[in-house]
Order: C-alpha cells, then sequence, then structure tokens
C-alpha cells in the first residue's frame, strides 16, 4: 500500500505541466543524440548541467533521465538503418538489426526494438520502485565505515567491467581519485595540489571535466571518421508492422533480455552496454534459429533492445537508493544533483520523496512518450542522418565554451575544458576509457569524508572497516573480485570478450 501511495504521490509531481515539458525535451533529446552517431548521452549530459542551474531539482533530474533512457531507443534506429551504432550500447544490434534492413525488414526491424524497450523500460521501472523503499531502509543504517566499503566495491567493479586493460582501467581510477581531492582542504582549510593557480582554489569543476573527458574528445575522435560512406535504407516506406512469426519469436527474448538487463543495470560500470552483449550471447545460445544469428535473426534484436533498456533504468537504483553511481552518466546525475544542492543518498526518500518518487514516475511517462515519438519520427530521423558532421560540431562546440564559462564567468574553465578534451582525446588513442577516471572523481572526495569520519569515530583504529559486518563484506567482496581478475584463465576470457564485443 505505501509503494502505491507514493507512486501516486510521484505521478501527481510527473504529470505537472512543466515536468511533463522537460520530461519531453528530456526523451526527444535522448532519441536525437541516439540517433546521431558519435553524440552520446554522457557528452549531452554533460553539455547540459549548466542549464539545469535554472531548473527545479525535479524538473532537471527528470530531463537529464530521460536524455539516458531516450538515447537507448534512438541507437537502433541508426544501428539498424545505417550499422553505425548511435549509442554504444547498440552496438550489438548492427550485427542482425542491419541485415534485417538490408533484407527489406528494416520496419519490423524498428518496429521490435521499439516496443521490446518499451516492455522493458516498464517494468525495470517497477522493479527500480520495488526495490527503492527496502534498499533506503538498509542504506538508512549505514555509517561512514559501509560508506567507504561500498565505494571501495563500486570502484572495483567498475574496474573489473571497464573494456581493456585491467592496470589501465586502476590507473583511471586514482587518476581521477587525485584530481577530485584538488583544492582547500575543507577540514584544515590548506590548499591542495593547486599550485599556485588561484582558480583551483575551490577545486577541478566536474561539469568542465566531464566535458572535456566526454564532449571534446568525442568530437576530435569523430573528426577522424568524417569520410565514411554510409547506406542508409531511406528508399522505400517503412512497413513497420512485425508479421505473427517475428512477434512468436520476440516474445521470449525480450522476457529473457528485460531480467537480464534489469539485473546486470544495478552492478557498477554495467549497465546498458554489459546488459545488451550478455543479452545477444545468451540468445545465441537458447535460439532455435542459431543458424540465422548474424544473417538477420529477429531475436538478435528482440533480446538486446529489451537487454540495454532495462540496463538503463535499473542503474539509477544504486543512485537514488544509495548515492553511488554505477555507470559515468549517474556520475554526471550525481553531479547534477549536487549543482542543486541535493545530498545524494538513502536521505533523499525521506527529506525530498516528490523529487525521489517524482523521477521515477517519469520513467513510465517518458516510456510512454518514446513509443510514440519513435516510429511517426523514423523518417525525420533518417534524414538527419544525411546532415555532415563538419556542420553539427561548430555549434556543438559554441554550446560547450558558453555552458562552461557561465558557471562561474571565469575564461580558465574553458580554458581547462580543452585540456581536459586534449587529455580525453589521449586516453582514447591509448584504450585508457575514461569512464572510470570519472567515478572516481566522483567518489574521491566522498570516500574521503567517509574515511576521515569512521576513523575519527573509531579514534584512528583501521579495523573499525572490518569489525562491522556490512564494510567488512564489501571489503572481502572488493578483494575477491581483484583476485579472480588476477587469476590468468579469467583475465584471458575477459579480454577475449571484450574482443568480440
Amino acid at each position: 500500500m505505501e509503494l502505491v501511495n507514493n507512486l501516486i504521490l510521484g505521478f501527481g509531481v510527473a504529470v505537472a505541466p512543466f515536468n511533463l515539458l522537460m520530461c519531453l525535451v528530456g526523451v526527444f533529446l535522448g532519441t536525437l543524440i541516439g540517433v546521431l552517431p558519435g553524440v552520446g548521452p554522457v557528452a549531452t549530459i554533460a553539455m547540459l548541467l549548466p542549464v539545469t542551474f535554472n531548473l527545479s531539482p525535479v524538473a532537471a533530474l527528470i530531463m537529464l533521465a530521460g536524455i539516458y533512457y531516450g538515447a537507448q531507443y534512438g541507437g537502433s534506429t541508426t544501428a539498424i538503418l545505417v550499422n553505425i551504432p548511435g549509442e554504444s550500447s547498440s552496438v550489438v544490434t548492427c550485427l542482425d538489426g542491419y541485415q534485417m534492413a538490408r533484407q527489406g525488414r528494416a520496419g519490423p526491424a524498428l518496429a521490435v526494438a521499439a516496443l521490446g524497450s518499451f516492455f522493458a523500460g516498464c517494468v525495470s521501472t517497477l522493479i527500480v520502485a520495488a526495490a527503492a523503499i527496502p534498499l533506503a531502509e538498509v542504506a538508512l543504517k549505514f555509517g561512514p565505515s559501509e560508506y567507504f566499503s561500498l565505494m571501495v566495491l563500486g570502484l572495483v567493479a567498475a574496474v573489473v567491467l571497464a573494456h581493456g586493460s585491467v592496470l589501465k582501467a586502476i590507473s583511471m581510477v586514482i587518476l581521477g581519485l587525485l584530481l577530485g581531492i584538488v583544492g582547500t582542504d575543507v577540514n584544515s582549510g590548506v590548499l591542495r595540489y593547486a599550485f599556485g593557480i588561484s582558480e583551483l582554489s575551490d577545486g577541478i569543476g566536474f561539469v568542465t571535466v566531464a566535458m572535456g573527458m566526454f564532449g571534446l574528445a568525442e568530437i576530435v575522435m569523430n573528426l577522424e571518421h568524417t569520410g565514411v560512406a554510409r547506406e542508409v535504407f531511406t528508399g522505400k516506406k517503412l512497413h513497420l508492422w512485425p508479421s505473427k512469426e517475428d512477434f512468436r519469436r520476440s516474445i521470449a527474448p525480450v522476457i529473457r533480455g528485460t531480467l537480464l538487463g534489469s539485473a546486470l543495470g544495478i552492478l557498477p560500470g554495467g549497465g546498458a552496454l554489459l546488459a545488451s552483449f550478455a543479452s545477444y550471447t545468451l540468445e545465441k545460445k537458447v535460439s532455435k534459429y542459431k543458424h540465422e544469428f548474424g544473417k538477420g535473426a529477429v531475436e538478435g534484436v528482440a533480446g538486446p533492445e529489451s537487454a540495454n533498456n532495462a540496463g538503463a533504468q535499473t542503474s539509477f537504483i544504486p543512485l537514488l537508493t544509495l548515492g553511488i553511481p554505477s555507470n559515468a552518466v549517474m556520475a554526471l546525475m550525481i553531479g547534477a544533483m549536487m549543482i542543486q544542492g541535493i545530498a545524494p543518498g538513502p536521505q533523499v526518500m525521506t527529506e525530498k520523496p516528490e523529487l525521489f518518487w517524482g523521477m521515477i514516475a517519469s520513467m513510465w511517462v517518458g516510456n510512454l512518450m518514446l513509443i510514440v515519438l519513435n516510429l511517426p519520427l523514423i523518417g525525420i530521423w533518417v534524414k538527419l542522418l544525411t546532415v555532415p558532421y563538419r556542420i553539427l560540431y561548430p555549434a556543438i562546440l559554441v554550446f560547450m565554451a558558453i555552458g562552461v564559462y557561465s558557471l562561474s564567468n571565469s575564461p580558465f574553465d574553458c580554458f581547462l575544458m580543452a585540456l581536459f578534451g586534449m587529455f580525453g582525446y589521449i586516453c582514447v588513442k591509448l584504450e585508457c576509457e575514461p569512464a572510470p577516471l570519472i567515478l572516481g572523481f566522483i567518489l574521491g572526495p566522498l570516500m574521503e569524508e567517509n574515511l576521515r569520519r569512521a576513523m575519527l569515530l573509531s579514534r584512528g583504529d583501521p579495523l573499525v572497516f572490518f569489525q562491522k559486518p556490512i564494510s567488512a563484506g564489501f571489503l572481502i567482496a572488493s578483494l575477491i573480485l581483484l583476485v579472480i581478475i588476477a587469476l590468468p584463465a579469467i583475465r584471458k576470457r575477459r579480454e577475449e570478450a571484450f574482443v568480440e564485443a
């Protein structure tokens, strides 16, 4: 009954005219950046963070959340029609979706992707709502030692699930932690790592780092591939409605993808990308039509597209209940909450129930908007793909520069963004994923604060982290993960899995 009352409160907030408009803006932008290859939700949310200053906390978070799960819908359009994944989690959709398009079945592929995503989005949002109350109640019992250990586990899991070398991922996390402590120490008032630069006395701005590492670096990377020819299926009118056989073959993959994506979305570093790859692998093993995979199997579209949307929705669970980001987008969402003066964590549910439940209810509203928006607007999205990237990127650059400058009216922030943009580009070239750095940057100050509190309460006894069962459990789990990933056989299989991905 409590859940029903909370959802009624949430829907009352979500359907308020301005919040409804922000939800529409969010899902529309999400679909748009999902369609446009190379402009991902991380870069878009990073660019839009300055805009949220002038919005209410509820409206800002509803819009940013809409961008994230909306991008999962839009990414499938380019994957199917152009064989270019608009969003990283749609990479797997290219394998069979594009082949279906080449066989003249682009319409059914797009419809199956949209309907599967809608079902997965609705179910996983229900899971988020159901899991929120018990998880938040447990989290309220957490002390500084439990929070510190949980953050350690989150960073270790992000390292394990990051693409490429484990050593590189660890290095990026450590670098993020170090960048996070630049500025004035809250307790002693001493400047740390500022190197005499007065602009760094308040620390490095989160928005500046995110825009540089994701936005600028992404633009430079895309400029390297502007000459690639695209075969776009725009000649014929798309017949959208799938056949009865398509429906029959899609039902089980959609359900399996939804359940798998809902589970994997909660994992730190997991989310939509991991869910889509896991779903494709599962469908390939259990399907009666194994010979069709890679040649236009509808299961290869239905399963991954359901999984990536479910994973996108349930990745909000650790953010909303524990205040821990499960991926780079959730780290940006925490940044948005901090900009609005909201301390992320379980207290949000009790102190700001309208924000908490309004955001959850808006996911249902957003999913409904997406199914209505996506199918009729496919023709427009396809035409957008013909716009040369050389026309798009100057506008994006100007928007980013204005956004960063508006934070504190300081040209230094623009310089810093350019610096992080160059660094982000170097990281991509060296195959160092920037997401672990952002997670470390966000969690660094929080980890330091909880470490200090725990040590203060225990009078300097480090055993406090092992004396409390929950804290000890998190640290043991972190140690087990590190040992497992260090084993040669496991490390080799992990590298092979990411090469296939």
